[in-house]
């Protein structure tokens, strides 16, 4: 089902350039003849662009139940393209590629780079594919923070933006807290790990925590009401994600994210937007609405706010997908 796409040589923002990049993509339905039915579908911090399938690749929540055909992304109306993000480790140019200097993975020396880039990358795929115009980005979490950056950079580019469990700005993270944390496994090697034989139970640990402030317990208690059943299976959820990601994405993701604040910039954004948060999510609280909804209206931004009444925290946009369904499809038909 994932599909790549070269996309050549890629100038960074802050400097340098990826040589023959590339990107992972899932496609779905048909791109008309005019090249203008296409919803772009963006992915969070550690998931991948196989999100919209469900299954292991949607840690933050999977939109199986939204994107297929006859749901609110309808796949029979619309080619939906599904883009793994530049530096992410599900098949796109990331820190684990070949530096085609050395030969050798890319590790602690891969790139900085930022979301202008990743939708940079994202144009380019787009581009290649025969896209002329999107109905619209839509994404959670991280997936949120590229729907805001395609909406300054590129703002004739799409008619609407659902950004998801998300704002324009990211709270800082503290990174290097996480990578002291990760050159604390005996294999770390100066950052170098893919010859010394990974970090797997270090990236296991770390994804366990990650899940429970997600509110992996709470999605997962009406089928698993036994406590010990649900550790277990958040145990194996962990070590399955920790086998497949990489440390150095989450690294560079990381710094990517404390740069990004669009703030600045949101009048330049020209679609319309449909701003999600649930009822419950630590992470992106609704409160942030009380911030958010005012400044995109002072920036003349057409949008509408919809709060997921759900218990699943930051996992809700996905796992509760049916609590707002109707209002996504709603703002779908209007565009």
């Amino acid at each position: 089902m994932t599909q790549t796409q070269s996309i050549g040589d890629l100038p960074l923002r802050l400097g340098g350039t990826l040589k023959d990049a590339k990107l992972a993509y899932v496609a779905l339905g048909r791109l008309a003849p005019d090249g203008r039915n296409a919803v772009l579908m963006t992915h969070g911090y550690t998931s991948s662009h196989e999100y919209i399938l469900g299954g292991a690749a949607a840690s933050e929540g999977s939109w199986s139940g939204l994107v297929g055909p006859g749901k609110a992304i309808d796949t029979d109306r619309w080619f939906v393209v599904s883009s793994n993000m530049l530096g992410s480790a599900f098949g796109s140019t990331a820190p684990r590629s070949r530096n085609p200097a050395t030969g050798r993975p890319y590790g602690p020396d891969f790139p900085p780079i930022t979301l202008a880039d990743m939708v940079a990358a994202q144009r380019r795929m787009l581009d290649a594919l025969g896209v002329k115009q999107l109905v619209a980005v839509a994404g959670p979490s991280y997936g949120g923070f590229q729907a805001f950056t395609w909406g300054v950079e590129y703002p004739d580019f799409m008619k609407g933006l659902v950004p998801t469990v998300t704002a324009p700005v990211c709270r800082a993270i503290d990174i290097d807290a996480t990578e002291a944390f990760l050159a604390r496994d005996p294999n770390w090697n100066g950052g170098h790990y893919y010859e010394a034989g990974g970090i797997l139970d270090t990236m296991t640990r770390l994804r366990e925590d990650t899940l429970r402030r997600y509110g992996i317990d709470e999605s997962l208690a009406a089928r698993l009401p036994d406590k010990a059943a649900r550790d277990a299976e958040i145990l194996k959820m962990a070590r399955a994600w920790a086998g497949a990601f990489d440390g150095h994405s989450l690294l560079a993701l990381g710094r990517a994210m404390n740069r990004y604040d669009v703030r600045p910039d949101l009048a330049k954004i020209r679609a319309k937007v449909l701003y999600v948060l649930s009822r419950t999510d630590t992470l992106f609280p609704p409160s942030l609405a009380a911030e958010v909804m005012p400044a995109l209206a002072a920036a003349g931004v057409d949008a509408t706010y919809e709060e997921i009444d759900s218990e699943h925290g930051h996992l809700a946009s996905g796992s509760d997908s049916a609590k707002w369904e109707p209002a996504l499809r709603r703002f779908l038909a209007e565009l």
